[in-house]
């Protein structure tokens, strides 16, 4: 049990520094996350519309109607894919979810959690599950939430795409941001 504790106290530093820090050899433009304390400034969508690094999610939340859902009173926890993720698709990849709307629409509802999930919210549960976790999307999936290689944080659906939380709570009025490296696509 104290060994177990241990590691969990390992993880959060880890979290924490991994939280703190971005790999810049890939991506010419950061704009940290505002720190927890923060206020936040405006909803989900507008959160997202006002940080360059998830740009390419602002224009894929408005097009595939879900805006309006993430506009509402929450709250919501989002893992969001930050625009090198959605870089990571092939190009047909990406137009292909852009021209059908329900398909995107439910690609981007199994990236929302109902509730909001803050980093020391999921440490707790890390903790309680024994480095695992399991939260249920808007739509009825479940993404399971683990400690992976070098104690970063990963994020796997239903179906075993997985990615890796890159920055935690950029806050929203309704909800909660993690940035993620990758999608998570059926």
């Amino acid at each position: 049990m104290l060994a177990f504790a241990v590691g969990v106290g390992l993880i959060s530093n880890s979290l924490s520094v991994h939280a703190q820090t971005k790999d810049t050899a890939k991506s010419t433009t950061t704009t940290p996350p505002p720190a927890a304390s923060q206020p936040a400034t405006g909803d989900i969508p507008t959160v997202l519309t006002s940080n360059a690094d998830f740009s390419t999610l602002a224009i894929t939340v408005k097009s595939a109607g879900v805006e309006s859902a993430l506009k509402g009173p929450g709250p919501y926890t989002l893992f969001a894919p930050n625009n090198e993720a959605f870089s990571k698709l092939s190009k047909g990849k990406l137009d292909s979810l852009m021209k059908d709307p329900t398909k995107l629409s439910s690609t981007l509802k199994g990236h929302v959690v109902a509730g909001k999930y803050t980093k020391d919210d999921i440490i707790k549960a890390l903790t309680v599950g024994k480095g695992k976790a399991t939260l249920k999307t808007i739509d009825g999936q479940t993404l399971t939430l683990s400690v992976f290689e070098q104690k970063n944080l990963q994020v796997t659906d239903d179906q075993g795409n997985s990615a890796l939380v890159t920055n935690f709570d950029l806050m929203a009025t309704n909800g909660v941001i993690h940035g993620l490296n990758g999608l998570l696509i059926k």
